[in-house]
């Protein structure tokens, strides 16, 4: 459905009139486009502008020349449209008035105080960071769309709302897109940045490009390399790694990648053995790739799994196929025997209820 732009909708979830699937969709697809993404902010701006203008009472001239314009039987008076194109002063007037009206409006938006209130208290932790490109030389504010940038000397603290801190190491870019009451999002564009949320889940959201990282309740850090490549690792709680209909949930512990075009590979426990960890990434990222091991990734990842490893092989049983799967469910089976009721012939066609029951009974123990 969102392989192609879609402008149709993004007046429909600017304004939160898209389902809850159809949201999540579309703000994966914004993260890769940069013309939807445009289109987006032109038509947030549009919204948030109009919707601080002033309502006015129209004045009793515009309704007498309302009157006069209607003929006795309460119809409009036609005016043939060579006669208004025959008046170009007139057209180019009007224009200009379009104009400065649309000038002032959006500088008394910016001046509004609740144009102020939209914005994180930033605090300097080292060095000089900037937003936009005013320098940090103690405490700052970040507006909606405005970005926070450092260097290799300095680095910050963000405050999310009353929700959370959030770090911002050096060689960090990052930019808040929205704040609310029902969302606080931020967009890592590359470097290294450390939460910690103290809210209900689904709450606080980063966008990267390649995923978003969605708190679950939780602390975590999340870095982006040059290439746009992403690393999550969880501290505390949950937080779920999402790109498009792919999502790894990640729990304290673990760690999960991301890539481009790809979206977030399997989560794993950061004490996994070194080799564990390469078959995973291969399987995720390079599956072709045999440049390292002529051993397929999957042997070398059943073989090498642990019994807390299973959680890592929950998630191959929907990515792999046939024969592949039985393989992946004996292996799993070994480690974390399923509950009763969850039965191989269900695992192997992916039955949700079971595969969920399955997880649940992982998480506990």
């Amino acid at each position: 459905m969102f392989a192609k732009h879609f402008s149709s909708l993004t007046s429909a979830y600017c304004h939160d009139e898209l389902s809850p699937e159809q949201s999540r969709r579309v703000a994966e697809h914004l993260i890769g486009c940069r013309r939807c993404r445009d289109e987006f902010e032109e038509v947030r701006f549009g919204a948030r502008l109009a919707a601080q203008l002033p309502l006015i009472e129209a004045p009793d001239s515009l309704w007498q020349g309302i009157e006069t314009a209607l003929d006795g039987n309460g119809r409009p008076t036609i005016v043939p449209q060579s006669r208004f194109f025959m008046q170009p002063v007139f057209a180019v007037g009007a224009t200009a008035l379009i104009v400065l009206v649309t000038g002032l409006a959006m500088f008394w938006w910016r001046q509004s105080p609740k144009f102020e209130r939209a914005t994180w208290d930033v605090a300097r932790l080292g060095g000089l960071p900037l937003i936009g490109s005013t320098q940090v030389s103690d405490k700052g504010k970040l507006g909606v769309g405005q970005w926070l940038e450092t260097d290799t000397n300095s680095s910050a603290q963000i405050s999310v709302g009353d929700i959370g801190k959030v770090d911002i190491d050096p060689n960090t870019r990052v930019r808040l897109v929205e704040t609310k009451p029902t969302e606080h999002r931020l967009e890592l564009a590359r470097g290294r940045l450390s939460a910690r949320i103290s809210a209900p889940p689904k709450l606080f959201f980063v966008n990267t490009p390649s995923g978003v990282a969605e708190d679950l309740g939780c602390a975590y850090t999340l870095e982006v390399d040059d290439g746009g490549s992403s690393l999550l690792r969880v501290t505390a709680g949950w937080v779920s790694l999402q790109l498009r209909d792919r999502e790894s949930v990640v729990p304290a512990g673990a760690a999960c990648a991301t890539r481009p075009g790809i979206g977030p590979g399997t989560p794993y426990f950061e004490d996994a053995s070194e080799l564990f960890r390469r078959a995973l990434a291969k399987f995720d990222f390079e599956p072709n790739d045999t440049r390292w091991s002529n051993i397929p990734s999957l042997d070398i990842i059943l073989h090498d799994s642990r019994p807390r490893d299973a959680m890592t092989l929950w998630y191959l049983l929907s990515r792999v196929n046939g024969s592949d799967r039985a393989r992946v469910y004996d292996r799993t089976a070994q480690l974390a025997p399923p509950p009763s009721g969850v039965t191989r012939e269900g695992i192997l066609r992916l039955d949700r209820e079971m595969l969920n029951r399955w997880r649940e009974q992982m998480d506990t123990h």
